[in-house]
């Protein structure tokens, strides 16, 4: 069975098709003939148009889930809908305020990542979801302070303003002046570097017996950059908000679907490469059901577009997850604007 492209089917059988597809987008459920037929509905008999749904069906592009029920679209169908019939219904006003003013809000890069994943949820009404950007930031100062008993607090601040702490555990107690000296070696090393960039430099430099670092420093330093070397390479590369909205009226109806995209979205690994897969593409990407491997259990579908900082780099990938009756018009250009919105916060 093969679906049929778009432009082979008659003005009829696309009419018919597209009221089909909407149906099922806007209620989740078949489509049957007597409501294609109904007021306002398909001039044409309740047998003639049953006559072109079993046409479309036999080219792939309706399905029928009981021999006694209306029709829904395949993947495919769908695809074809999507690519070619489709009327894009642009963000309206109030969600655009909703979109660009909470993004606007004061904060680290981090909380930005956490709103726009929430913001996608709550416009879409499905799950949304943000890849952390696959660089480093560049880093502003680093600090040690002494918490007692061998511990000392790592603090470390990006040009961003970001700032994230960690706990060293020394095993001996460190002098004041250690982390002074440490803490000065380090900031002045980093400043305006990646931490990757200013280890690299901080370990040829001790290795070469170029630094003014007593041992007890040396130590410290070499302890702080292999904490936070740690952290950057273990830090979730995936932001998932709303999957709770996975679980409404219809979604209940087929709980082992629902159960599936759940552990699905458990394995942020493998979403996150999915998204990647985005990275590349001029605009929003659609990836329909059974068209991905990861998804194709739960039968959801999966729009996404990359974003970038505002010298045009890619940076990341945001999108949004949800049953393959998304609806598609509304959510595609939602999509678009969060994803431009928050590249002008990505410096």
């Amino acid at each position: 069975m093969s679906s049929l492209p778009l432009t082979e089917l008659s003005a009829r059988a696309q009419e018919i098709f597209r009221r089909v597809v909407e149906g099922y987008l806007e209620n989740g459920q078949p489509v049957g003939s007597k409501a294609l037929s109904g007021e306002g509905g398909v001039d044409l008999s309740p047998a003639s148009i049953r006559s072109v749904l079993a046409d479309l069906e036999a080219h792939g592009l309706l399905a029928a889930p009981h021999t006694s029920a209306g029709r829904m679209p395949t993947d495919s169908g769908l695809r074809i809908f999507v690519e070619g019939m489709m009327r894009v219904a642009e963000p309206s006003t109030a969600e655009r305020a909703a979109i660009e003013q909470r993004l606007s809000e004061p904060g680290p890069i981090e909380q930005a990542l956490e709103k726009t994943s929430a913001i996608l949820s709550d416009l879409s009404g499905a799950a949304g979801m943000v890849m952390v950007p696959q660089r480093e930031q560049r880093l502003a100062q680093f600090s040690l302070v002494d918490l007692g008993q061998g511990r000392a607090l790592a603090i470390l601040v990006g040009e961003d303003d970001g700032v994230e702490n960690r706990v060293l555990e020394l095993g001996a107690s460190v002098s004041a002046s250690a982390l002074e000296q440490a803490s000065n070696y380090i900031s002045a090393r980093l400043a305006g570097r990646t931490l990757n960039e200013a280890a690299a430099s901080m370990r040829a430099e001790i290795a070469a017996g170029e630094s003014q670092l007593d041992a007890v420093s040396r130590g410290l330093v070499e302890s702080g950059l292999a904490v936070w070397s740690q952290d950057t390479a273990q830090r979730p590369v995936l932001i998932v908000r709303g999957q709770a909205n996975l679980l409404d009226d219809a979604a209940l109806g087929d709980i082992e679907r629902v159960r599936s995209l759940l552990d699905d979205l458990e394995n942020k690994q493998s979403v996150a490469e999915l998204l990647d897969s985005a990275r590349d593409a001029d605009s929003t990407r659609i990836f329909i059901g059974s068209e991905n491997r990861l998804f194709a259990l739960s039968g959801s579908s999966v729009i996404a577009s990359p974003y970038r900082d505002r010298e045009g780099r890619v940076v990341g990938v945001l999108g949004v997850i949800g049953p393959t009756r998304l609806n598609y018009a509304r959510v595609v250009p939602m999509v678009d604007l969060t994803a431009r919105s928050l590249g002008k916060l990505i410096r």
